[in-house]
């Protein structure tokens, strides 16, 4: 039993899994990172402050952190930004450079015109 547990626990699939789960967990870390030390210093530039947390009101003793959801906000729009433009736009650059070029599909009747003029021409 406990041989088949670690057979189970070898195959491929559970340690790309795991290692695919490191990567993405670092990968987090790196665009936490660039969001909050390039990106939100930028947003801080333009609108003056980069944390609005302390943005609240108050009904019956309750109090609304509304400040907290924007930053939140901002953050999560910045983060989207950041993966779309450095990771999402040049891996498709470089898989679109990488791809071979497809034969253009040639239709039936692009076909018939061609059979048509190679036969003229061989008269």
């Amino acid at each position: 039993m406990l041989k088949e547990f670690k057979d189970f626990l070898m195959k491929g699939n559970i340690v790309d899994l795991a290692v695919a789960f490191v990567l993405g967990v670092a990968f987090g870390a790196l665009v936490n990172s660039l969001v909050n030390n390039l990106v939100m210093p930028i947003i801080a530039m333009i609108i003056g402050k980069p944390d609005f947390s302390n943005l609240t009101f108050t009904i019956n003793d309750a109090v609304f952190r509304y400040g907290a959801f924007i930053t939140d906000l901002i953050t999560f729009v910045a983060t989207a930004a950041a993966i779309f433009f450095f990771v999402v736009k040049p891996v498709g650059a470089v898989m679109a450079r990488m791809a071979k070029p497809d034969e253009e599909e040639v239709t039936d009747e692009e076909r018939r015109h061609q059979e048509l003029l190679a036969a003229l021409r061989a008269r």
